[in-house]
């Protein structure tokens, strides 16, 4: 049996050029979002924004991404891919080209709408696409090595936003985001994506409302919600937690985090399609603990490396077996709905987690913030566990 499993994995190609333009295209999307995310803080506070204000604008942008995901995942799964790709991507320039003119935190949070936007039906797309071309035998492998486009802007693209800022200001800043939005944009017009063949039976009998979300992903998407509640906190306030603990160049922070997703993407991948999900989250839940903990308590460079290295582990584990998960569950004519719900539970995290962590940080400390917020991976621990028990299955993608 084994042998047959193997003979089928080396039949079914994965590195087609299709799904190498859709990385590439994904990565110059992350590139220019990457470089905002640790950048945007900093033009609050020159705004003349507070902690709260801070937490505002990363939310608002997780917030309207998360109420428009539902409904691309939707329109996603009844009109096709393509025109919705270029929809989002047409959004994100727009807003990125006119970040430049925001001159007060209330336009910039308009913006912040916009981009949201933008940003949910983009990423949706792009999720959906690469579910359709992965195999399904190496899925848990595929979304691994696709998830690297956007851990490779990860690595790079927040230290390059950081060093701009300092060295020529936010103008450059705004407009190398918007540049590699462009790329992105033209990239993804050479695609070929193959129209999806859709159930119009199941659809007309189905309610639009009921289409909006897929219910075989929720689950896995609480998970990844309480993964990103966290991420949260440290998109949000680590430049302002570096500041306040006397931790100069925390954009390694991001650095370190994002090379260790891109070790741990391919092994993960591996593991989720030999042995299960279990084999995959359970584990990095415990490292995810440990990473909060010890930023909690860094002082210094060498605290903050090691614990971006837990953590890149832990989200370079969680969020492609997550995804893989639940694509096995849905049905083909359901993936956009449910990479829309995992999107849109994700959003939901860092949104809220920006905007609840950075209430908390307000009236105690970053380093408390952090430390509270560890407690969140042990929720996820005992959730997911209380599943295994519930199910008491041995298949793997139940």
């Amino acid at each position: 049996m084994d042998a047959i499993v193997e003979k089928r994995l080396e039949k079914e190609k994965l590195w087609t050029k299709d799904f190498i333009i859709l990385s590439l295209s994904n990565l110059f999307l992350f590139f220019g979002f990457q470089m905002l995310l640790p950048t945007l803080p900093i033009y609050v506070k020159e705004l003349g924004g507070r902690d709260t204000t801070v937490g505002l604008v990363i939310g608002i942008f997780t917030i309207s991404a998360l109420l428009i995901r539902p409904f691309s995942g939707a329109f996603l799964d009844t009109f096709g891919r393509k025109l919705f790709l270029l929809i989002g991507l047409l959004i994100c320039l727009i807003a990125i080209g006119t970040y430049v003119l925001a001159t007060t935190v209330f336009l910039l949070l308009l913006i912040r709408i916009i981009h949201g936007f933008g940003w949910g039906v983009s990423t949706t797309t792009f999720g959906t696409v690469a579910s359709d071309i992965i195999p399904a035998s190496r899925r848990g492998e595929g979304m691994g090595y696709y998830g690297m486009s956007t851990t490779f802007a990860m690595a790079v693209a927040p230290v390059t936003g950081i060093w701009i800022i300092n060295h020529s200001g936010f103008s450059l800043l705004f407009l190398l985001a918007f540049i590699s939005t462009v790329i992105s944009l033209i990239l993804s017009q050479v695609l070929k994506i193959k129209t999806q063949r859709i159930d119009t039976t199941t659809s007309n009998n189905t309610n639009f409302a009921s289409r909006l979300f897929e219910k075989t992903a929720l689950f896995p998407s609480l998970l990844g919600a309480l993964m990103t509640f966290t991420y949260g906190g440290i998109v949000g306030f680590i430049t302002l937690f570096g500041s306040e603990v006397g931790i100069e160049n925390v954009g390694w922070f991001f650095s370190i985090n994002a090379l260790f997703v891109l070790l741990v993407r391919p092994i993960s991948g591996k593991l989720f399609d030999k042995n299960g999900h279990q084999w995959v989250l359970i584990p990095s839940a415990f490292f995810g603990i440990i990473s909060l903990l010890i930023l909690s308590y860094s002082t210094t460079l060498l605290g903050l490396i090691i614990s971006a290295t837990f953590f890149g582990i832990t989200f370079g584990s969680i969020q492609p077996a997550l995804q893989a998960w639940l694509i096995h569950r849905a049905a083909p004519n359901r993936r956009g709905a449910a990479n829309a719900t995992f999107f849109s539970a994700f959003d939901l995290g860092i949104g809220g987690g920006s905007i609840i962590l950075g209430a908390i940080a307000a009236v105690s400390s970053y380093a408390m913030m952090y430390r509270l917020s560890s407690i969140l991976f042990v929720i996820f621990f005992i959730i997911y566990v209380t599943y295994l028990l519930k199910t008491r299955t041995q298949k793997f993608y139940q």
